[in-house]
């Protein structure tokens, strides 16, 4: 009972949410940074200006990195997105269509066609591939 008088009920509520904000502070630090070095439209001493600029006005930085850059964050992570669901995709046409005779692959390719997966000239690509 003691540690209940010494430690009330407010308090810790008041720790639970500095520690939230906290974690919260690392991701969005993270994300800064992620989202400094993987673009492409940047020099390096534009880089370095950012991450000088996050550490030495860490809440100032990224704040202004935010409202100055949102929407090519946006871009640039919906293109991540797209360009890795593509790969995804190949690699699944890839393996999906490895093996068996090249009729049933052939076959395969004309039904993902006739549903629209596919267009013609992968189609083309995909009865090429069986056929060599």
């Amino acid at each position: 009972m003691l540690a209940a008088t010494e430690y009330p009920l407010l308090e810790a509520f008041w720790t639970i949410l500095i520690i939230f904000g906290f974690f919260i502070w690392i991701w969005l630090l993270f994300v800064v940074f992620a989202d400094i070095f993987r673009r492409t439209d940047l020099s390096g001493w534009g880089k370095t200006g950012w991450i000088i600029f996050v550490i030495v006005l860490p809440y100032l930085g990224v704040f202004v990195y935010l409202i100055a850059e949102h929407k090519g964050m946006t871009e640039r992570q919906v293109k991540d997105e797209k360009a890795a669901k593509s790969e995804m995709d190949q690699y699944v046409r890839e393996v999906a269509g490895s093996g068996g005779d090249p009729a049933q692959q052939i076959a395969k390719a004309d039904e993902l066609r006739k549903a629209g997966t596919i267009s013609q000239e992968e189609f083309d690509a995909l009865k090429r591939k069986a056929l060599a």
